[in-house]
């Protein structure tokens, strides 16, 4: 019998390793690829105005007046381009994850077009272009009216992405992802429910406090102090590698903090481990003494 239930403990205690090294992963994956508000904060963190500069800096560097409108508009809807970002990751996470049976993404350009025309005027303004030299204040105000209006027909009213607007590559790819998540989501479940139902069974086989609370804190610690040595291995490797690659400023440094974000997930969950270990293991032995 004791063979027997040696042997049940450490088939036990063997499968709740596995189980907490996979989950490990899967909890980092659902805190933060597969959860939109960590995507849209992550997405947000980068300099917009600082990225679009750059970008038409390199697009069109011989139209400066062009470069510098469009930056300011930027600028400008800084708060608003961050919370289309976020609106945008959400209602797309929500078909992905089959809370919503169709994508829509409507975005509205209305900011944008009164956002140009304010710029474009300012600019105008303040360095008038050679065919308005001399003009009167009512030429220069019908000029801005024509530009105005190639604005306005330049812009749509609303920019939308839906199914229909999306090629049949696209949407099949979309469809395989939409699977992959729901499968995911369904083993995420069922391995927190058999963590659970192994713990359970280690107790209820051993039947014994110390004993149980030892062989849990012996496997909950070093679980833990691999987590975070993941962590730290995680980061200083992806900090050498990103420091090796040619890429501008301001990737350099969000990219760093992406990864000390993207782990710190599993750095919360590997200190968790790591107390509870520590707890179970001290209350083991400081039960003993007392008994």
């Amino acid at each position: 019998m004791n063979v027997l239930k040696g042997l049940a403990l450490g088939l036990l205690s063997f499968l709740l390793v596995l189980s907490l090294s996979i989950f490990g992963v899967a909890f980092l994956l659902n805190q933060t690829i597969l959860n939109p508000g960590f995507v849209s904060s992550e997405i947000n963190k980068l300099d917009v105005p600082l990225l679009a500069e750059e970008l038409l800096r390199e697009q069109i560097p011989e139209e400066e007046l062009v470069a510098e409108v469009l930056s300011d508009t930027i600028t400008n809807l800084e708060p608003w381009i961050q919370q289309q970002v976020t609106d945008g990751v959400y209602f797309s996470y929500d078909y992905l994850t089959g809370r919503s049976q169709s994508l829509s993404v409507v975005i509205p350009l209305d900011p944008v077009k009164e956002s140009l025309k304010d710029n474009v005027e300012e600019v105008i303004l303040q360095i008038l272009p050679p065919e308005l030299a001399g003009a009167s204040p009512a030429q220069i105000e019908l000029f801005l009216n024509e530009l105005y209006s190639q604005i306005d027909e330049l812009l749509p009213a609303t920019f939308e992405i839906s199914e229909s607007s999306l090629p049949p590559d696209v949407l099949s790819t979309l469809e395989m992802v939409k699977q992959i998540i729901s499968y995911f989501q369904v083993a995420y479940n069922l391995m927190i429910g058999l963590i659970v139902l192994l713990i359970v069974g280690i107790i209820l086989i051993d039947r014994q406090i110390i004993g149980t609370t030892r062989k849990l804190g012996a496997i909950l610690l070093p679980e833990g102090i691999l987590m975070l040595v993941g962590v730290f291995v995680a980061k200083y490797f992806a900090g050498t590698q990103i420091a090796q690659f040619d890429i501008p400023t301001y990737l350099q440094e969000w990219l760093p903090q992406l990864v000390s974000d993207f782990v710190a997930p599993l750095l919360m969950l590997g200190i968790g481990l790591l107390v509870v270990g520590v707890a179970l293991l001290t209350f083991s032995f400081v039960y003993k003494r007392q008994t």
